[in-house]
């Protein structure tokens, strides 16, 4: 979320903000904390792409490359042609290689977000770097072109086996893009696993409805189930005493029947979500790919599909494994 701490801990990796506490290490390599280490900025191997892209105005696509090269590496007008031949060696690959080669003479301003935003990943990637920090770099674009450009920033970035720690608020792009997930809270990682694993496990009841739609419905729970007003859900964990039950809205089934009544039903073409009232009070949403098959006002039966599911609260009960 907003305010976190995501920009400040690409800072602190980058090298731009120096710790109080605590070690970053790129590999094996500290490279801040210990007993006052703190190596600088440009001997830490680190790209940076910004929010804003950063590019110079004056400057061509070449050039703005160019500038992330090391100052021996670097062409310009004062440099000797066997530096610029270099300067260009380097910096041609990297423009095809962003699909932008035919920019290269080209001043930022006239070019379209997704293209600087291709220059600037250029730019970043020109030093090769060990690491790649990108700072919410697609939130200047509009929602048509970001979606196609994460795609191909995520592909390229595999490609060319680059590890990169990319900030976002947006946890389509985070599940997109992450191989693995860290959601941060006032500053503290609360979970960091697969896309999946946050999604289908969550930490806390905070994270739960976070990430993806969710409802919680009080229950208690006898082991390996908990009796709620959708009936018995079974749990991934076994659980004694009062909970809250994470229900996602894929897994609340809608039935004909008269235990329920739909409130509203959302169509978004590709799938439907309806918001549904049961008679026991707590309200649950329901998705069902393509069109809904019920209507506002229709009294209906919901139930759950079944899927093991997280209980918060209660305690944990030991698993008994009997040998065969």
């Amino acid at each position: 979320p907003s305010g976190c701490g995501k920009t400040t801990l690409l800072r602190v990796l980058a090298g731009l903000q120096r710790i109080d506490g605590g070690e970053v290490r790129l590999g094996t390599d500290l490279v801040a904390g210990g007993v006052g280490a703190h190596v600088p900025p440009e001997h830490r191997r680190v790209g940076l792409v910004f929010q804003d892209w950063a590019l110079f105005p004056h400057l061509t696509v070449a050039a703005n490359v160019a500038y992330g090269l090391s100052r021996d590496e670097r062409g310009g007008r004062l440099a000797t042609p066997g530096r610029r031949a270099r300067s260009a060696a380097r910096v041609g690959p990297l423009l095809e290689m962003v699909g932008i080669a035919e920019l290269a003479d080209r001043l930022p301003g006239s070019l379209s977000g997704g293209q600087q935003q291709r220059v600037a990943l250029a730019r970043a990637l020109a030093p090769r770097p060990s690491v790649l920090l990108l700072d919410e770099p697609f939130s200047s674009l509009d929602t048509s072109l970001r979606g196609s450009v994460r795609s191909e920033v995520a592909t390229l970035l595999r490609e060319l086996g680059v590890t990169a720690v990319f900030v976002t608020h947006d946890q389509d792009e985070a599940f997109v893009l992450g191989d693995e997930v860290a959601v941060m809270r006032d500053g503290v990682v609360v979970q960091q696993a697969v896309p999946a694993e946050i999604y289908e496990h969550p930490a806390d009841p905070w994270l739960a409805r976070f990430v993806g739609e969710a409802d919680l419905l009080h229950g208690e729970a006898g082991g390996d189930e908990a009796v709620t007003a959708l009936g018995r859900i079974p749990l991934d964990r076994p659980t004694r005493g009062t909970v809250e039950v994470l229900v996602r809205p894929e897994h609340v089934v809608i039935a004909p029947g008269d235990t329920a009544t739909i409130e509203s039903v959302e169509y978004h073409g590709h799938d439907a979500v309806s918001r549904v009232r049961t008679d026991a009070g707590p309200v649950v949403r329901s998705r069902v790919t393509g069109a809904p098959a019920h209507r506002r006002g229709d009294r209906v039966r919901v139930t759950h599909s079944g899927v093991p599911t997280v209980a918060f609260g209660g305690e944990r009960v030991p698993r008994v494994v009997k040998p065969a």
